[in-house]
């Protein structure tokens, strides 16, 4: 009993805490291409590509169809209209297989915006997102990246009730400061 208790305070305490994202402002965000799912039908998302036609919001999350991610996409969802009107592209990215994103991003995304498979890890490698300790996961840490690939904005924080907020926040700011 004591040693499960154990288990669950260690686990527990990993969680409890946010991490900060090593990858800062100003940096160049690292390039990807990852298989997707929006609305259940796949593709290749090129970051390159969604650059070319505004700021891209880059959502890593943990894992679809867990509480925080379920409501993390659904916040996403429901402010679709207001990243369009910024002229943003949102793409979540997950450890997750594609198979199982082709289900989240109809049922959890609502069809609203795509969400990419990062199997091996690469890119939440790239982009400094693994989970401390946890490393089969990203940490949920949201990036507004400028159509010149630079980071413009990084937030991270496993609860997932601000997300869309400061990403919506920040795009504002860089469209205000053009």
């Amino acid at each position: 009993m004591m040693r499960r208790l154990g288990l669950v305070v260690l686990l527990a305490s990993a969680f409890a805490f946010p991490a900060h994202a090593t990858m800062k402002e100003g940096d160049t965000a690292p390039d990807f291409s990852l298989r997707a799912s929006d609305s259940g039908k796949e593709f290749t998302f090129h970051l390159a590509d969604a650059l070319k036609k505004g700021p891209v919001v880059v959502y890593f999350y943990p894992k679809a169809f867990t509480k925080g991610c379920s409501i993390e996409a659904h916040n996403f969802a429901a402010a679709m209209d207001q990243y369009r009107q910024l002229g943003a592209t949102v793409i979540g990215v997950s450890h997750d297989d594609i198979a199982t994103l082709d289900k989240f991003s109809v049922q959890d995304c609502a069809s609203k915006f795509p969400v990419a498979a990062d199997t091996d890890g690469t890119v939440m490698k790239a982009w400094d997102t693994v989970l401390p300790k946890h490393e089969e996961y990203a940490n949920r840490t949201s990036y507004v990246i400028t159509p010149d690939g630079k980071v413009f904005y990084v937030y991270t924080d496993l609860e997932p009730d601000h997300h869309v907020e400061n990403t919506l926040h920040a795009l504002k700011l860089y469209l205000g400061s053009r």
